[in-house]
């Protein structure tokens, strides 16, 4: 059944991905995640990260990472890490959607070494996605009614986990607080950005050379940014 489901999944993360970066899944007939594709190397390097982020929240809450519960324990090395990291995989694959839909990264930003057959990443388009990762993890959500970077979610996750493993607690939820994907530059964003005219624009408070810069970017397929102050006032 998670297999079917990652199939569908896959399928639908290609068909938001440029034909030019020759996506196709995480897993086909030719590899298994390895990195022989832009796409699949950047997710990689996010899931490397996330990794790091998880194994620290293990080893300061002082958890045995060799011990797992849906991962084998004989492989991977370090099943418990690879469980904590599934319900925040998706951080990752955001971040590389964005990444490729701003054009913070492109084609020229990685290159193929003939001797693994593996995609590379330039050092300095590494180190551009490696902020966009930072200020994902870095952002807040709402969890038991407090605002928290998803960063301290991971570590808290970590510590509820070590709670309901000594019989502190008698559940442990992993399903909150639930991904929300918000993004500015909606399609409902764009179209009310298009009709506004320079007088509604006005009497809500976007000056005119704002408008015009909201309006070219509206215009543009890649992804753009609205302030949320800007978002409040257009009714967002």
């Amino acid at each position: 059944m998670e297999g079917r489901v990652a199939e569908t999944y896959w399928k639908i993360f290609q068909s938001v991905i440029p034909k030019k970066y020759e996506f196709s899944s995480r897993i086909s007939q030719k590899h298994q995640m390895n990195s022989t594709d832009p796409v699949n190397t950047l997710l990689n390097y996010g899931y490397a990260f996330l990794e790091s982020r998880c194994r620290a929240s293990i080893n300061s809450v002082g958890l045995e990472p060799s011990i797992g519960f849906l991962h084998e324990t004989v492989q991977p090395k370090y099943p418990l890490v690879y469980d904590l990291q599934e319900p925040f995989r998706w951080i990752c694959e955001v971040a590389s959607l964005e990444a490729f839909e701003s054009g913070l990264l492109d084609l020229k930003d990685f290159y193929f070494h003939g001797d693994d057959y593996r995609y590379h990443i330039d050092f300095e388009a590494k180190r551009r996605f490696l902020e966009l990762l930072k200020e994902r993890f870095n952002s807040g959500v709402r969890y038991k009614g407090k605002s928290w970077k998803l960063d301290t979610v991971i570590l808290k996750k970590t510590e509820e986990l070590g709670r309901f493993l000594l019989g502190k607690s008698e559940t442990v939820d992993f399903t909150e607080p639930t991904p929300k994907v918000m993004r500015s530059d909606s399609l409902e964003m764009r179209k009310r950005i298009l009709e506004l005219t320079q007088k509604q624009a006005q009497k809500i408070g976007i000056s005119k050379s704002t408008l015009n810069c909201l309006r070219e970017n509206a215009k543009e397929n890649k992804s753009f940014k609205v302030y949320a102050k800007i978002c409040e006032k257009l009714g967002f």
